[in-house]
């Protein structure tokens, strides 16, 4: 059987664990909240009291987190996973961070002959719940290879994007264009509401129109409409919105590393941090569409 360790049991990590668990896996989990260690084991998890322990314990090791500050402070300390994991050991990042620190930790990876995967996730917590999260990986295709029973598990498409790196380049390049695409259905339908056109008669318009796009037809702001979409549940995540902005900026980060013009993503930053300043940094990313249906032209 093979040994999973997985770190990080937040809004995305919990159900991937649980899913892990379900499909039989033996896992050791650690998180520096402890009552989300506490809820794993109740459901069959191994609790690691250290991360030298999951690593020395485990065959794969998964982390899911949100900053690449977290993963670098998980793998680079003397008491950190790549000090204790086994040469030839799997270790999969599912976290979205920048590409300057994926880029290093495969480096450090490769000295130490640990074989690294960068495999952040799209899919939601709705994706982490029913295992349908779609996977970008990056990383050599034997590694991939040797990953994908484990990713199957969790997700329903499992892409092997390119070299190392290429997970997140996918991840924040999607990420920018769903930030993007959302703004817009939100000003859209703030618009045609302010002009007296029914939210539900413009959904079944555009959604079949040339303006159809996934964040209208799969993740609708508007209450009311899409069953399953946070807006029906008083924007609870979801994907918060402080994650977008997060992910908006690494877009801007890596823009600037090679000299690219994204300029709407550089607007949408903006109307995201304004949002998130504003106390809303918790709620779903879809919820910004209060926060532009309640703007006002200043020109």
């Amino acid at each position: 059987m093979t040994t999973i360790g997985f770190i990080g049991l937040g809004h995305m990590g919990h159900p991937m664990a649980q899913n892990l668990l379900k499909a039989g896996f033996k896992v050791f989990v650690h998180d520096v909240v402890p009552d989300a260690v506490q809820s794993m084991t109740k459901e069959g998890a191994i609790v690691a009291h250290s991360l030298g322990e999951l690593a020395q314990e485990s065959d794969v090791i998964i982390t899911s987190v949100q900053t690449g500050q977290q993963v670098v402070d998980i793998c680079l300390p003397h008491d950190g996973i790549f000090s204790h994991i086994k040469a030839g050991k799997l270790f999969i990042d599912c976290s979205s961070i920048d590409i300057a620190t994926t880029h290093m930790l495969h480096e450090e990876a490769e000295k130490l002959h640990i074989s690294m995967l960068d495999a952040p996730v799209s899919g939601g917590v709705a994706g982490a719940q029913a295992a349908t999260l779609t996977f970008m990986v990056g990383g050599s295709s034997e590694n991939f290879e040797r990953a994908k029973p484990v990713l199957q598990v969790m997700g329903k498409k499992i892409v092997h994007a390119g070299a190392s790196g290429s997970g997140q380049t996918a991840k924040i390049c999607n990420n920018l264009l769903l930030g993007i695409s959302m703004v817009g259905v939100c000003e859209a339908f703030a618009l045609a509401d302010k002009l007296g056109l029914d939210q539900k008669k413009f959904f079944d318009i555009s959604s079949s129109a040339s303006g159809q796009c996934w964040a209208m037809t799969s993740y609708c702001p508007v209450p009311g409409i899409i069953e399953n979409a946070p807006s029906n549940n008083q924007y609870k995540p979801g994907f918060m919105a402080k994650m977008m902005l997060k992910d908006l900026r690494l877009a801007h980060h890596a823009a600037e590393a090679v000299n690219a013009a994204i300029p709407l993503g550089a607007a949408v930053a903006e109307l995201y941090e304004l949002y998130v300043n504003q106390g809303f940094g918790e709620t779903d990313f879809s919820g910004i569409l209060q926060f532009i249906s309640n703007q006002k032209r200043t020109d």
